[in-house]
């Protein structure tokens, strides 16, 4: 089968690296650490295991920050390479282990990507999936497979940016039949806003704000709204399209962000705070909103989230921070201001009962709280790969919010 593969190549790291400085597009050429292969489809490592046909593989912004080489590699050591790009996914079962029980052949499944404890074979769970924090397990290194957190960064398990992976089947998902194929591919980045709003959920009196209108950032104003929050929802938004949608899934309100000391203005105006000037240095807020869910990652906005969020209020980073460079930390003592990370899914809280983040997003949906399918703007075969990343990266002029590997249902 053809697959989508990043490999570890140092001299080919270095290269990318300095031709990316020139243009994007050396990510994903000739010479890129992503590479368009010919290769077996990955075999079942026990027979706890099944064989996925992939119907859609999402193409999410961490990908985005691997190809381009801006992920931190403080996560390389949980990474087993080569491995086949994707955790984003919806597919049939193609194959299924001699133990596997509850699941049948063709059956639609969506894949809690999540390689912890279960999955890996132990019997005796670690610390953190004991208590359901298994976003937080011990042996992301151990067991049964190679190290991986996630499917799509695991050498056996194969990856959504290909026809065929492998899951355990404590990871499958059966999607009911009145959630279709693109909204089943989103349950995994609406999981990852679920997750957050749960575990930093805001008063219904708050003001929570919402930092990026990418496909996080928008699935966060439909997780408040899903859960049933009547917070008053400020999103930042840059495109008209994105404005759109965030109106349609539940914001309040829907800014266009200025630079600098303008966009402070903006959200002071909003809040009732105001905006003083320093004798020298960038402006800071005295006010805000009670939580802050910061979903782009970049030292811009993670020193924005922090200044933006109120006195003893909460900043999520909901975005995948790297290392930021320029952050300016002093509202965490100033303000005493919490900062939360929030990484993936888990055991949730929700109803009076204790659900998966995948399994609530799923039944969200299946419910009818929520309809994502209209994210899904851009489909993609896998040899247009060069051009998917292109628009993806380009999103004020392709109009991209949510992209997708999709394969042949009939296969």
């Amino acid at each position: 089968m053809q697959a989508l593969q990043f490999s570890d190549n140092i001299p080919r790291y270095a290269l990318t690296k300095v031709l990316g400085r020139g243009s994007s597009r050396a990510y994903w050429s000739e010479l890129a650490l992503l590479k368009l292969i010919e290769i077996p489809e990955p075999a079942l490592p026990n027979d706890e295991w099944v064989r996925v046909r992939t119907r859609f593989g999402g193409i999410c912004g961490s990908d985005i920050s691997l190809v381009q080489l801006h992920a931190s590699t403080s996560t390389t050591p949980y990474t087993s390479f080569p491995f086949i790009v994707g955790h984003e996914n919806t597919g049939r079962i193609a194959q299924l282990g001699g133990s596997v029980a509850g699941f049948a052949l063709g059956q639609r499944v969506v894949v809690d990507p999540l390689l912890s404890c279960r999955v890996r074979g132990f019997a005796e769970p670690c610390e953190m999936c004991a208590r359901g924090d298994y976003n937080l397990c011990r042996r992301f290194r151990d067991g049964d497979i190679a190290a991986g957190m996630l499917t799509g960064f695991c050498h056996d398990t194969g990856g959504s940016w290909s026809p065929s992976f492998v899951a355990h089947q404590s990871q499958l998902i059966a999607v009911p039949d009145n959630v279709s194929d693109e909204n089943a591919v989103l349950v995994e980045p609406f999981a990852v806003a679920l997750h957050a709003v749960l575990r930093n959920r805001p008063n219904d009196g708050d003001t929570a704000l919402i930092i990026g209108s990418g496909v996080v950032g928008l699935c966060t104003v439909a997780a408040l709204r899903a859960i049933g929050s009547k917070a008053r929802i400020i999103i930042t938004a840059r495109h008209p399209f994105q404005q759109e949608m965030a109106q349609r899934l539940g914001a309040d309100i829907v800014i266009a962000p200025a630079r600098g000391a303008a966009f402070y203005r903006q959200i002071a105006e909003l809040t009732g705070a105001s905006v003083l000037k320093p004798i020298i240095g960038k402006e800071i807020v005295n006010g805000g909103a009670e939580i802050v869910y910061e979903c782009v990652g970049s030292s811009r906005t993670v020193d924005d989230a922090l200044r933006l969020t109120a006195p003893s209020g909460t900043m999520v980073l909901v975005g995948l921070a790297g290392a930021p460079s320029s952050v300016d930390w002093t509202p965490i003592w100033l303000s005493e201001v919490a900062i939360r990370g929030s990484f993936c899914y888990a055991d949730e809280q929700f109803d009076g009962q204790t659900v998966s983040t995948m399994r609530l997003a799923m039944k969200l949906m299946d419910e009818g709280r929520v309809d994502l399918s209209p994210l899904l703007t851009h489909t993609f075969a896998l040899r247009e790969f060069r051009e998917a990343l292109a628009m993806v990266t380009s999103k004020g002029t392709s109009g991209v919010i949510k992209a997708a590997f999709a394969f042949d249902p009939e296969r």
